[in-house]
């Protein structure tokens, strides 16, 4: 029963992605908080749920690299699947938003729905409501999410391309 409350939701990887994004700057919950619009409990329940799937050391402070490469790679989108909406004005993600962009050209476009975005494209649901307020400001988080989200919705080739560049920036960044 006590279990059901660590199930991983998808603001935790919003949250984890955003620990990678920072590399070695020091962070506190106040601050995830308010870079990615959630609350400090929630940033604090997250963090927990994190560590009891092995995602973050209990310092709750470095991400298991290891294991969340591996839960991205082979989990993301079994557990936080999306398909395509219909066609909105937002922020371009998946393939169509960098850095997949430059290696894959595709016809139809991905955005998730935001009323001041640049774009039209598919509807894509972020993982979060707070992602696109979130990735405007930090570049680093922007790529991190458009290529999980690639893993959520594309086909074979976008996910297999997604997969090589997410694990170097996963497992490689400092």
């Amino acid at each position: 029963m006590g279990q059901i409350k660590n199930n991983l939701k998808p603001q935790d990887i919003v949250i984890l992605l955003k620990i990678i994004a920072l590399g070695n700057k020091d962070w506190f919950h106040h601050t995830l908080a308010e870079e990615l619009g959630i609350s400090q409990s929630e940033v604090s329940q997250s963090l927990n749920r994190s560590k009891y799937a092995g995602l973050i050391d209990d310092a709750r402070k470095k991400v298991n690299r290891i294991a969340f490469n591996e839960f991205i790679i082979h989990g993301i989108s079994y557990a936080f699947p999306q398909h395509p909406g219909p066609i909105v004005r937002g922020v371009l993600t998946a393939h169509s938003a960098e850095p997949l962009n430059k290696i894959i050209n595709a016809s139809e476009k991905y955005v998730w729905p935001y009323a001041r975005g640049n774009d039209r494209g598919q509807a894509i649901e972020p993982l979060y409501n707070t992602v696109v307020q979130a990735v405007l400001k930090d570049n680093i988080l922007y790529e991190l999410l458009a290529m999980v989200d690639a893993l959520r919705v594309g086909r074979a080739r976008e996910k297999e391309i997604a997969k090589k560049e997410l694990e170097k920036r996963i497992l490689n960044a400092q």
